[in-house]
């Protein structure tokens, strides 16, 4: 029996190994053509004006999206310094002391799940009319602090539920062995749960500060938009993905070519970004684990 039952599991794992492999092509196809066409359409517009220079006037030819990519950094670096620590710890907590047994610690990881879950499932625009009302309307004009507020609202659910789920991962015998050598919990946490989910908690940072890095609308109604560098975090400022749709909705064939050669930079900073930090993470990864 086992001569032709071997015939047939080599047959049907080549079978579904086929599959798979035209499943995997199935999926990187568009994102493929999707790079192509933007690198077709958007190289051309990529110079030295591209990087150093400005918006020009309606009507002029030639400017740049300096102060657009300056904008996404300053936006980016931003939010990430406040939604980062927040969601971390966010994550920590419900991981670490929400599942303790006390009532009070669990009604409290409650109301957190719930908070995260409700910021996480609301649409960014409503993200960006909620921190119009908070920042904007207050302070009676857009800003760069209104924009970063709106994708740190963005990011912190994103990164507390990831982190949260990632360090469920690590088993619960290395808590005990830190905690058994009279190790404080705080540092258990600290050097033994998180140093262990480290090169995943560090990808899905990467995977969340690229999602937000591409996010318009909450931007229209915070950050707005400027043809030039932002003079400070209480002033508008510009972003690629605002000065892309500006481009984009603009009558001029000129200005079509800057927003897709924006749309290409935009690509390849996440690109890069996912690149380098994984390249970091199996460092760290490696590092940990000596």
């Amino acid at each position: 029996m086992s001569r032709f039952r071997n015939p047939y599991r080599k047959w049907k794992s080549r079978v579904l190994l086929s599959l798979l492999g035209l499943g995997a092509l199935a999926a990187v196809f568009p994102l493929v053509m999707i790079l192509l066409h933007l690198v077709r359409e958007g190289w051309s517009a990529l110079n030295l004006a591209f990087f150093t220079e400005t918006q020009k006037p309606v009507g002029e030819l030639g400017g740049g999206m300096a102060h657009s990519i300056l904008g996404t950094l300053g936006l980016v670096g931003l939010a990430s310094g406040i939604g980062i620590p927040l969601g971390l710890a966010s994550g920590v907590y419900l991981s670490e002391y929400g599942g303790t047994g006390q009532r009070s610690g669990e009604r409290l990881a409650g109301w957190v799940r719930f908070a995260l879950e409700l910021f996480s499932s609301t649409p960014s625009i409503l993200i960006g009319v909620f921190v119009y009302g908070l920042v904007v309307v207050p302070m009676k004009h857009f800003s760069l602090l209104a924009g970063a507020l709106a994708l740190a609202l963005i990011l912190i659910p994103l990164v507390a539920r990831t982190s949260e789920e990632l360090l469920r991962l690590v088993p619960g015998s290395l808590r005990e062995a830190g905690l058994a050598l009279g190790i404080p919990r705080w540092k258990v946490i600290l050097h033994i749960v998180l140093g262990s989910a480290r090169p995943a908690v560090l990808a899905s940072l990467v995977l969340a500060v690229a999602r937000i890095a591409g996010e318009t609308a909450p931007l229209v109604f915070t950050s707005f938009g400027s043809p030039s560098f932002v003079k400070g975090i209480t002033e508008p400022t510009s972003a690629l993905p605002l000065q892309i749709y500006t481009y984009a909705i603009s009558p001029f064939e000129e200005w079509h070519r800057m927003a897709w050669a924006g749309a290409l930079l935009l690509v390849a900073l996440v690109l890069i970004l996912n690149a380098v930090m994984r390249v970091l993470s199996h460092g760290l990864g490696g590092g940990a684990h000596e």
